[in-house]
C-alpha cells in the first residue's frame, strides 16, 4: 500500500516550509520515544537519527535556496508487511 503525501511544484519558501515541518515531525517522534526507561543504546541511536535529520534539513535548505526555479517535491510512504 502506498500513500502519496506530497506531489507538486513549489516556490522555494513553500518547499522549505513543507520539508521543515515534515522533518520536525520525525524529530519530535524520536524525541518522544526517549525516556528515562530507554537504554543507553536506544538513546544514542535516536540521537544519531535526530542529528542526521537536522543535517539533512540543513542540506535541503541550502540546495533549495541556491535554486532560482520552482522546486518539485514528491514524497510517498510505502507500507508493507515484513515477510
Amino acid at each position: 500500500m502506498n500513500i502519496e503525501l506530497i506531489q507538486g511544484q513549489f516556490n522555494a519558501k513553500d518547499a522549505i516550509d513543507i520539508i521543515t515541518q515534515m522533518i520536525h515531525i520525525k524529530i519530535k517522534f524520536h524525541e518522544s520515544k526517549i525516556s528515562k526507561n530507554s537504554s543507553e543504546e536506544d538513546i544514542k541511536m535516536r540521537e544519531k537519527k535526530i542529528k542526521q535529520l537536522q543535517k539533512d534539513l540543513y542540506e535541503a535548505r541550502k540546495y533549495i535556496e541556491q535554486k532560482d526555479k520552482a522546486i518539485n517535491i514528491n514524497a510517498e510512504i510505502e507500507i508493507s508487511k515484513n515477510v
